[in-house]
């Protein structure tokens, strides 16, 4: 099995903590800020980061819905990072100043890809899908943020 890896990033005319704190906010923002690929989105501990657990699922394609259960942490100033105990999906979200008044805000999603014929084509589709939707996210994520 090869790792599979989506990554996007987008300049956000905010202030980095204000960019991250909504990001960090599953109580209120994020809900608001996920596209429609997501549904059934529960936080079930915690709300703001560290130590939140939060329930979703994606469907990433007509096929492929993923039942997602992440517990958030933040290792790093900045950063926060859902691991998926229902898979090896780990995504890693970063905040970094871009300027004044400016953020970029990045985000990354690794996980075990199939084998075979199934891997090639996971690891050929899957990472432009993914990084279209966490597009849209981002995008969402300004809007809410740039009021």
């Amino acid at each position: 099995m090869a790792q599979v890896e989506a990554t996007t990033e987008r300049i956000i005319a905010a202030d980095p903590e204000a960019v991250f704190d909504a990001l960090a906010d599953y109580t209120e923002v994020r809900g608001k800020i996920l596209p429609g690929q997501y549904s059934e989105y529960e936080v079930r501990e915690g709300g703001d980061g560290e130590g939140t657990l939060v329930h979703w699922k994606l469907q990433a394609t007509s096929k492929r819905v993923r039942d997602c259960l992440l517990e958030v942490t933040e290792p790093t100033d900045g950063q926060l990072v859902e691991k998926d105990r229902n898979s090896s999906m780990v995504t890693t979200w970063t905040v970094t100043p871009a300027g004044e008044g400016r953020a970029r805000a990045a985000v990354s999603t690794v996980w075990d890809g199939a084998g075979g014929i199934g891997g090639f084509f996971e690891r050929t589709f899957a990472p432009k899908g993914l990084a279209r939707i966490h597009d849209e996210l981002l995008q969402n994520l300004a809007t809410e943020v740039e009021k």
